[in-house]
């Protein structure tokens, strides 16, 4: 599957991009060293969401799905299914759902929500409020074809 190129500020045109885990990884895994450790955390934290058998969307944005050779960490958000229970995982899967303690085991900034958790916005609606930088741009995200 061809993905739209870069847009001048090194970002994917505005949207949501859809793919499977190896055209990512084809696409931003492996120029730099960092790009490499980055996609090893990538592949780890699917691994483990997968695992739960709960896994229902996976979202990639940030400097991961950028021009940019040295994205420092990787910005990921688990849509997971409604009858999805955070205490019944082993507690390195638990470690994906608790913000701070990812960061510091994956090196990821890991987002997650059962679709039941939004009251007054649709699934899309919130997967696409993510297209929007801290600069008020809009950029490309990357939804994960599981």
């Amino acid at each position: 599957m061809a993905l739209a190129e870069f847009n001048s500020a090194g970002d994917l045109p505005e949207g949501v991009h859809r793919m499977t885990l190896n055209e990512l990884v084809a696409r931003f895994g492996g120029e730099t060293s960092e790009r490499k450790n980055v996609t090893a955390r990538l592949m780890e934290i699917q691994r483990l969401a997968r695992s739960t058998g709960k896994l229902a969307r996976l979202i990639v944005f940030g400097s991961y799905v950028t021009a940019k050779p040295a994205p420092r960490d990787i910005d990921i958000i688990l849509i997971m299914r409604d009858d999805f229970d955070m205490q019944a995982c082993d507690a390195p899967t638990r470690t994906l759902f608790e913000h701070g303690p990812a960061q510091q085991r994956f090196g990821a900034s890991l987002f997650w929500i059962r679709p039941a958790m939004l009251l007054n916005e649709s699934l899309d609606s919130f997967i696409a409020h993510w297209q929007i930088k801290r600069d008020g741009n809009r950029r490309g995200i990357v939804e994960v074809i599981l």
